[in-house]
């Protein structure tokens, strides 16, 4: 009966939640004997769409963290430098005086979670994950944050056998003493793209700085290429104004691939490739955004224009009209792609299919558009090389005709 009454206790709250941005749920968990505050996010778009899926972010320390990170992912969403989150916080120190203590704490000998500790780690393993994603859309990628004690916690997830999460975003970070030797052991063996995210500062006091650098000359020195790490030091900052900071550098790193082409992922990543390997970097990339973050969005045209200048440089432009297809797959309104096929037609003197082209993408373009006259002179510019090259052979034959002379026609 008392399980019935958790269950409907639960849906409830469900609903509630549904119909609002974010809500309170009181969790009955068997796996700590007690009932957890959860606060969770859920954003404006959930509703609307029915079929899409949304990345997970838990938060532990919510009474301080979770509005900071709700309100930074909201702009970062905004600003399409993040996808949209739903975002769960788990209160601590709510039920009882040093839950957070007990709900993180380790063993002194071996680093490892204690008996209480390990029952929090189930709780969100087993009870807070499963209800979420048994409850609501979730995609594969999920993130966890953590600050000081809390930080260090999330680590667990990470050193596990099958790491339950793909972002770890460690605020000013208390490592046990063995933290070190156990991230040595797990990173060699991931097997999909992690992200290990940690801020700290002089503020945090010698020894603690010192365990932090010790742990990034590390992980500065992994050979994985899937571990994706960043570490941010802020030594002008203070325990508090280091949490603001530290959670939007974090989105903007966890969710780099999400946002469109940087200068950074350009020279890193796509600058030295071929034409073919570029176009199939981009459509990659909008793949894996698609699957990790649940956002349907269709190639951005800045992220166009960023591989450019790699298919026109290289291999005489073999690939514009590969380029082109491309666009006016994505953007069949714009003429924009129509431009790079009849570039490549153009630029191979087959002239007739180079205006189709150019002429196809001056009817999309409206009668206001500023560009409407320039991008005609691509139609007047082929027009006069076609009506050049059908003149050139009657002016050869011509020349050909007049260098025969009389003693050839004698001949003949």
């Amino acid at each position: 009966m008392k399980k019935i009454l958790q269950i409907l206790f639960l849906l409830f709250f469900t609903h509630t939640i549904f119909s609002q941005k974010s809500s309170v749920l009181e969790f009955p968990s068997d796996e700590l004997g007690a009932t957890r505050l959860l606060k969770i996010y859920v954003p404006k778009s959930y509703k609307k769409d029915g079929d899409r899926v949304y990345p997970l972010t838990i938060i532990l320390d919510s009474e301080y963290l979770f509005d900071v990170y709700v309100s930074n992912a909201k702009l970062f969403a905004d600003k399409d430098k993040a996808p949209e989150q739903i975002i769960v916080g788990i209160s601590q120190n709510q039920s009882q005086p040093k839950e957070r203590n007990s709900d993180c704490e380790y063993d002194r000998l071996t680093s490892m979670p204690t008996e209480k500790s390990t029952a929090f780690y189930k709780f969100i393993r087993n009870e807070v994950l499963n209800y979420m994603d048994s409850n609501y859309r979730i995609s594969p990628f999920k993130t966890i944050v953590g600050n000081t004690l809390t930080a260090n916690y999330i680590n667990y997830f990470l050193i596990e056998e099958d790491p339950a999460f793909q972002a770890y975003i460690n605020l000013n970070p208390s490592y046990a003493l063995d933290i070190t030797s156990m991230l040595h052991n797990k990173i060699p063996t991931l097997e999909y793209s992690t992200y290990y995210y940690i801020i700290s500062g002089d503020y945090n006091g010698a020894n603690k700085q010192k365990t932090v650098s010790n742990i990034d000359n590390l992980l500065t020195a992994s050979k994985n290429e899937l571990f994706n790490y960043r570490y941010d030091e802020y030594n002008d900052a203070t325990k508090v104004s280091s949490i603001g900071q530290g959670i939007a550098s974090s989105l903007g790193f966890v969710f780099d691939q999400y946002s469109a082409i940087s200068k950074e992922e350009f020279k890193n990543k796509v600058s030295k490739l071929s034409p073919p390997e570029a176009i199939e970097y981009l459509e990659k990339k909008y793949v894996e955004i698609e699957y990790l973050f649940g956002a349907n969005i269709k190639i951005r045209e800045r992220d166009i224009y960023a591989i450019e200048g790699i298919i026109m440089d290289q291999e005489d432009g073999d690939y514009l009209e590969e380029f082109g297809k491309m666009i006016n797959r994505l953007y069949p309104e714009s003429p924009v792609g129509d431009y790079y096929i009849g570039w490549y037609y153009e630029t191979g003197k087959d002239y007739k299919k180079a205006l189709k082209y150019y002429k196809n993408g001056f009817t999309k373009i409206s009668s206001d558009d500023p560009n409407k006259e320039g991008y005609y002179q691509n139609v007047e510019r082929v027009l006069e090389l076609r009506k050049i090259s059908k003149e050139k052979p009657k002016k050869e034959e011509k020349e050909e005709d007049e260098e025969e002379t009389p003693e050839d026609e004698n001949n003949n």
